[in-house]
């Protein structure tokens, strides 16, 4: 039988879960707040920690709210992980994350981190949802098993325009593997991609404007109806995203971090500035009027296509927009650079990057993160390679989950 036992909870951990102490060892219990006193189940049990299936919360934490969500739970769907906190207390357990992260995987036991930061609003802000099929009908991916789709009817954290066309949406598709819903939030445009074993066209109709693709095995696109991309407005831009562009699921968000990034940089006329991990130009086109001259890396051929029609449209020509692996281009590149943006994915930028960055002489570097442990590796590699974190601005692009978005400035010397 498994083991049993009482204890309090005192924090929030790195990955979602409440921790609390037993005997010495850390106990970690998804669906807990701190604060809580709770009765557990051990599942896993290390010499120094365990993880426990949270049975009976015996006194409820203050920040413990009541998840609004049918399908939330620890054998729910799996999109989200924090509906059974109040907002305002998310934010703070967030802003202690960071601050631990970066005390224990990097050495800062006093890192420079604002509070957390909210952008938009706290639900319906996705303007970007993936679904899978399931013989009930379409969802996510459950909490508990990743083989498993938890059925949805309704998202709660799905941006109002995306709700209007998933209500619409009856799809009998042989070989569907994925649904992908977009919207721009902004231009009021919507697109549905269809991702199928079957490269055989079919039609789709509903009732709003919406552009449709098909995205077969390979990855190549096909248009079934209208485009295959859409619109969306940041910070007075307009940026083309295609169907196989990443662009920030929060629309308010990437409006944040822009501007975040720019005053982090404080760039000049005289300046170079590289934009790694470039995208569909986010930072490119809103940054590339204050600098001299940008350069922009993009490994993804229909993001580097995007980008450098964006940077058209935004009647700039300063920009040279570069395909290819990061690590790889970077070799070619000769110094001064002085300013660097880098959105780089959830592995961080890594060692070989952050060394050729110094290499290049960069000043000033706006790191843009999805992981706080990820963000603490790099900012320990950045401070042997003589950089200084001078501040970590944590945004919350992602509310009711568990995930954190931060832009971390480092200068050099």
């Amino acid at each position: 039988m498994s083991e049993r036992i009482q204890l309090q909870l005192s924090a929030m951990a790195h990955g979602g879960p409440a921790l609390g102490r037993y005997e010495g060892r850390v106990v970690f219990v998804p669906y807990g707040v701190p604060g809580d006193t709770v009765v557990v189940e051990i599942e896993m049990s290390k010499k120094d920690w365990a993880r426990a299936r949270l049975l009976e919360v015996v006194t409820p934490s203050p920040d413990r709210a009541s998840p609004p969500c049918p399908y939330f739970g620890p054998h729910g769907c799996g999109g989200c992980q924090w509906q059974h906190i109040r907002y305002e207390a998310q934010l703070g357990y967030k802003t202690a994350v960071v601050r631990d992260q970066l005390a224990r995987l990097a050495g800062f036991s006093e890192a420079p981190v604002r509070p957390m930061q909210s952008v938009g609003e706290p639900w319906a802000y996705r303007n970007h949802v993936q679904l899978h099929p399931a013989p009930e009908g379409l969802g996510y991916i459950s909490a508990d098993d990743n083989r498993r789709v938890q059925p949805v009817e309704r998202c709660l954290i799905m941006h109002p325009l995306l709700a209007e066309l998933y209500e619409q949406l009856d799809l009998e598709i042989e070989g569907l593997v994925q649904l992908s819903l977009r919207a721009g939030v902004r231009t009021g445009q919507r697109m549905v991609i269809f991702e199928t074993e079957d490269e055989e066209p079919f039609e789709i109709e509903v009732d709003v404007p919406v552009s449709c693709v098909l995205l077969r095995r390979d990855g190549l696109p096909i248009t079934l109806v209208g485009w295959d991309f859409l619109e969306e407005e940041v910070a007075g831009h307009r940026y083309k995203v295609s169907a196989g562009s990443f662009f920030q699921v929060n629309t308010a968000g990437a409006e944040a971090l822009v501007h975040t990034v720019s005053d982090m940089l404080a760039p000049q006329a005289h300046q170079r500035l590289l934009d790694l991990y470039a995208g569909v130009g986010l930072f490119s086109v809103s940054l590339a009027k204050h600098v001299a001259r940008v350069i922009a890396i993009e490994e993804n051929p229909i993001s580097v296509l995007d980008a450098r029609e964006n940077l058209q449209r935004a009647g700039l020509d300063n920009v040279e927009v570069i395909q290819g692996d990061v690590t790889e281009m970077l070799s070619s590149l000769e110094g001064p650079i002085e300013l660097v943006v880098a959105d780089p994915p959830r592995a961080g930028c890594g060692t070989a990057v952050v060394t050729r960055l110094a290499e290049l002489g960069v000043e000033r570097l706006a790191l843009v993160a999805c992981d706080p442990a990820t963000l603490a590796r790099d900012a320990r590699t950045l401070g042997e390679c003589d950089y200084r974190l001078v501040e970590v601005c944590p945004l919350d692009l992602f509310p009711q989950t568990y995930h954190i978005e931060s832009v971390a400035l480092f200068v050099r010397g």
